[in-house]
Formats: C-alpha cells, sequence, structure tokens
C-alpha cells in the first residue's frame, strides 16, 4: 500500500510515544501468558478474509469507543496489530491517552504475521 505524506507524517509522529514488538516477541507473550490481548484493528472485510488465530477484532473505526467494554482493566497487555504496522500505531496512540497503560503495536503488522508463519485462521 503506497501512504500518503500526510499520514505518514501523522505516523512518524506518534511512533516515538509507542512500543513496537516483533511477531517473535508477540507471540512468546501470548504463550506465556492467556491474559494477554492480540486485537486486529483492520477493517471489517479485512478480518473477515483472514486474521491471526486467537485475535480479537476492534477496527481502527471503532475501537476507542468500544475498547473499555472489551477490555476493561486498563492494565491488560494489549498488542494491535493492522496490515502493515501503521494504524495499529495510531491505535495504541490513542488507547495510551485513553488510560491504557500497557499496549504494543506489531511491526510490521498482519504482513509481518503471515511472513513469519504464525497461525492464522478465517
Amino acid at each position: 500500500m503506497e501512504h500518503t505524506e500526510g499520514f505518514l507524517k501523522l505516523v512518524n509522529a506518534i511512533k516515538p510515544n509507542i512500543r513496537e514488538i516483533s511477531v517473535s516477541e508477540a507471540r512468546k507473550r501470548i504463550s506465556a501468558d492467556p491474559k494477554v490481548k492480540l486485537i486486529d484493528v483492520r477493517e471489517d472485510h479485512e478480518w473477515d478474509a483472514e486474521h491471526a488465530r486467537g485475535s480479537l477484532h476492534l477496527g481502527k473505526g471503532v475501537i476507542e469507543r468500544d475498547v473499555e467494554r472489551t477490555i476493561p482493566d486498563q492494565t491488560t497487555e494489549i498488542i494491535l496489530y493492522c496490515g502493515g504496522g501503521y494504524r495499529s500505531a495510531l491505535a495504541a496512540d490513542a488507547l495510551q491517552k485513553m488510560g491504557y497503560s500497557n499496549v504494543l503495536s506489531l511491526a510490521g503488522g498482519w504482513k509481518a504475521w503471515v511472513e513469519s508463519g504464525a497461525p492464522t485462521e478465517k
């Protein structure tokens, strides 16, 4: 996907404020602690096509509205992913501003997840 200059400027401005995690580290954390939440922030049609096994779906358009009902404990470890790591970075920044203290963005997003051979489901 080709991103616009303004979008990249926005993402690059918030990147220093968030933490990113690799697929291998994310998988280790998920395996070690069943309370870790892997959240897909992609659009509905992306989620419907295929997603990371065991993930929950809270699209970027609704995550701020719905996250407190889905994950009321703001200390829960949350790993967000999107297609390439940009929308999840924006979502991570928003959740941190809402008071969530343990939010990470999956570096490389869905593309990195699939390329690593991590499990998926439809």
